[in-house]
């Protein structure tokens, strides 16, 4: 089955003010919606991933404004929209949660990013959740993961082992890492043999510079489309039955052996 894929890579620049931004990424949702069936944005666009401070003044329930106003772009384009993710306030606590729509506007999946950004101190803002979360979508069952996470290939293989079959990173990744994330992402595509479809956000936030380079790998680690250094949409079309013939075909994980780790 073909799905069409997009990720709106936006500038997260401080100078535009949250309701501004908020506004204009619902309008290019409105632009790019009749040509996917799957879109995707990233780590806390509405205010920045580096502006902390301005999530915490922003954070908002589950459904909050911002979720319902994804929740409603989804339902009225019939797309599955994963709309990055935002400060979400719960119970006392803040969170750096994902979000997935499907095309009837309902809430798929939220994931609450576990390994929080210690270097960037995240720490002293989000409370990290507790779970890793799968979900079925059209790119067949489909992990969630936030920027930071992509650093532990843990992660990644337990999902795989429970059956997924590819993975969403929304993600504020800087420039000066860049480097770091073009390797990393193949390279989650290729030991899982999985879809990958990560959106990253550009732009200057304090003397952060956002990197970019927001890509859609597939299962052979080879990149279907990537983005620049500024805003941009990127896109792919996708036939879900080549990781799945890939797998038939070379099935590494059947070779997996756990073993103890002994010191000699």
């Amino acid at each position: 089955m073909d799905v069409r894929v997009a990720a709106l890579q936006i500038d997260c620049s401080t100078i535009e003010s949250m309701p501004q931004r908020v506004e204009r990424v619902l309008g290019l949702i409105d632009e790019q919606a009749s040509d996917c069936d799957f879109m995707a944005l990233p780590e806390l666009w509405n205010v920045g991933a580096f502006e902390l401070e301005a999530a915490r003044e922003y954070a908002q329930p589950i459904d909050g404004a911002l979720p319902t106003a994804l929740a409603q772009k989804a339902r009225e384009h019939g797309i599955w929209l994963h709309g990055g993710s935002f400060c979400e306030q719960d119970a006392g606590a803040l969170h750096n949660t994902s979000v997935l729509f499907n095309p009837r506007g309902e809430l798929a999946a939220c994931y609450r990013k576990v390994h929080v950004f210690t270097y960037a101190r995240e720490q002293e803002t989000m409370t990290p959740g507790k779970e890793y979360v799968m979900v079925e979508t059209p790119l067949g069952l489909t992990g969630l993961a936030t920027c930071y996470d992509l650093r532990f290939p843990e992660m990644f293989r337990a999902m795989r082992i429970a059956g997924a079959q590819a993975f969403v990173i929304s993600s504020g990744w800087p420039v000066p890492r860049i480097g770091q994330w073009d390797a990393l992402l193949p390279a989650r595509a290729v030991e899982n043999q999985a879809w990958i479809i990560a959106c990253n956000e550009v732009g200057l936030q304090g003397r952060h510079q956002l990197g970019g380079h927001s890509v859609i790998v597939d299962p052979l680690g080879n990149v279907l489309a990537k983005g620049g250094e500024t805003e941009t949409v990127i896109s792919a079309v996708i036939d879900v039955q080549i990781g799945k013939n890939w797998r038939s075909e070379f099935p590494v994980i059947d070779d997996l052996v756990d073993c103890p780790v002994i010191t000699v």
